[in-house]
């Protein structure tokens, strides 16, 4: 008689999701408000049940192994089904998550993005509101907004940066500027925080444009 199989233990498959969708131990032990060793032992503890490793971890990276990418999916599909049958013995209602995202940052995997938060809770209903960081700041001052993911126009400290963006300037390749003429921009209509930006650097440099 073979011995009955030892289910996997549904905090171990989220960790490990967690740490693949985040790229980072500390980021998972952050989520889950608990320490990075705690989310390590998880992950030690379960690659121990599968019999096999599922992620790579280097000092600047952590990525999955192949293995780990075909565990993947199966992994996601316990975590939903879980919830899924939580929400219908508990009834609970559904949860909503408003979120501002800048247009500069919106892009086309935000789709996707939102479709891996809502694996995580199939009740929870995310509404995504995108406009210009200066709108999104001032109604999440309002608390009209759960969260906003924007460009830091002023001094604010009380965010975390996502990532430090540079900005650059682009042309057509064969583009030439004719000399004596005031330098022909393409932008945003004002009150652009990048626009602001950049004419305010060629009008510190002294460069006319229009």
């Amino acid at each position: 008689m073979s011995e009955p199989v030892k289910p996997l233990d549904i905090d171990t498959v989220h960790a490990f999701v967690l740490i693949a969708d985040f790229g980072s131990f500390t980021r998972a032990a952050q989520a889950l408000d608990t320490s990075q060793a705690a989310i390590s032992l998880k992950l030690k503890r379960l690659e121990e049940r599968l019999g096999y490793r599922l992620l790579e971890r280097t000092p600047r990276h952590v990525r999955l192994t192949p293995v780990g990418e075909q565990f993947m999916q199966a992994a996601r599909d316990l975590l939903r089904a879980h919830e899924r049958a939580l929400g219908d013995m508990q009834a609970a209602p559904a949860r909503r998550l408003i979120i501002g995202i800048s247009d500069h940052v919106a892009g086309a995997e935000l789709p996707h993005l939102l479709s891996r938060i809502a694996a995580y809770d199939p009740l929870l209903i995310i509404e995504v509101r995108i406009a210009s960081s200066r709108d999104l700041t001032a109604a999440f001052d309002r608390e009209e907004l759960d969260a906003v993911i924007v460009r830091n126009e002023g001094a604010r400290q009380d965010g975390e940066v996502l990532v430090a963006e540079r900005f650059g300037w682009f042309a057509a390749p064969a583009w030439q500027q004719a000399p004596d003429t005031p330098l022909r921009l393409a932008t945003m209509a004002a009150p652009c925080g990048v626009r602001h930006v950049a004419v305010r650097v060629l009008d510190d440099a002294g460069i006319a444009w229009t």
